[in-house]
């Protein structure tokens, strides 16, 4: 069977895109026809990952040619085998992470994401998720596919969170943000807000006690461990009171605020931090304020279970 041509290997440039020099067109057309090859693909990958920021239709355009999103998964399943036992190296880990960049240029864009989603292709990144080696080829890993989770949510589309919600992306950025670094840790609770800030996102959470518990329990390990001053981080803290502020949202989860907020945020323990940030002192009043009973005090005894 011949090789397709060019022509019909890649989709058509549009939009801001044929702003582009005949010759940087060229250049794409020709490094997306490479992906094609495994011989050219990690060079090609290198370079359009690249270029994912200045070239805005790129995701359609690697949506929509022939085999492009085919060798990406690829890619990503030949590093399988190194999970475990973990021995991927630096090379395989860059090459695969390469790949991921480009498939968060496909998740981020509106013309692409729903037929992303109707795939399933975040399905491909938990197995990198559940990973837990602390050599940088495996955390490098591990941040990046965050990030292509972290390109979804960042649009507040519901069916994300509807898909999301149908996957095991909660437990995965849980165990993330009990024993992960502090970049992971910090994506992976911006990534729990952000499905949090979603109305079906807040009731799948607190519709059982297991769940908010879980939940509860790991932002609380979290304050514990942001409490101690080699471990302060005012941007995971800001992700970590916006999480429990809305979790203040919902009446049962409130009522079990009330007995297990961590005292680290009742007192002056983030001073310091609070001083310096202003979204996130305001937050911690409003959730201090929503966790106060009827005659104005917090509830500080009680069963939590009640849930």
């Amino acid at each position: 069977m011949a090789a397709p041509r060019e022509s019909e290997v890649v989709a058509p440039l549009s939009g801001a895109t044929q702003a582009l020099s005949d010759q940087e067109r060229v250049s794409i057309y020709e490094s997306i026809n490479e992906l094609c090859n495994p011989q050219t693909r990690e060079a090609a990958l290198l370079e359009l990952s690249k270029k994912r920021e200045s070239v805005s239709n790129l995701a359609p355009l690697l949506w929509h040619s022939f085999g492009v999103v085919s060798a990406l998964l690829q890619e990503i399943m030949m590093v399988y085998p190194y999970i475990n036992p973990p021995t991927l190296n630096a090379q395989q880990s860059n090459r695969v992470c390469n790949s991921l960049a480009l498939l968060q240029c496909i998740a981020s864009h509106p013309d692409t994401r729903t037929s992303f989603l109707s795939a399933h292709i975040p399905l491909y990144l938990y197995g990198f998720l559940h990973t837990q080696s602390k050599a940088r080829p495996f955390e490098y890993l591990r941040l990046t596919s965050l990030g292509v989770v972290g390109a979804l949510v960042k649009t507040d589309e519901p069916e994300v969170i509807n898909f999301l919600l149908t996957t095991e992306i909660i437990p995965l950025c849980l165990r993330i943000m009990e024993h992960g670094s502090e970049l992971s840790k910090t994506v992976s609770t911006f990534i729990l807000q952000k499905i949090l800030l979603d109305e079906t996102g807040l009731s799948y959470i607190c519709q059982t006690y297991e769940r908010f518990s879980h939940v509860a329990m790991i932002l609380g390990k979290m304050v514990l461990s942001l409490a101690k001053p080699r471990d302060q981080s005012a941007r995971l803290l800001k992700h970590v009171v916006r999480c429990y502020l809305r979790l203040s949202d919902n009446p049962r989860a409130r009522e079990a605020l009330r007995q297990c907020l961590p005292d680290q945020l009742k007192d002056q323990t983030f001073a310091s931090i609070l001083k310096e940030d202003n979204s996130t002192r305001r937050w911690l009043q409003q959730l201090m304020k929503n966790l106060q009973d009827s005659n104005g005090g917090m509830l500080m005894n009680g069963d939590p279970q009640r849930m």
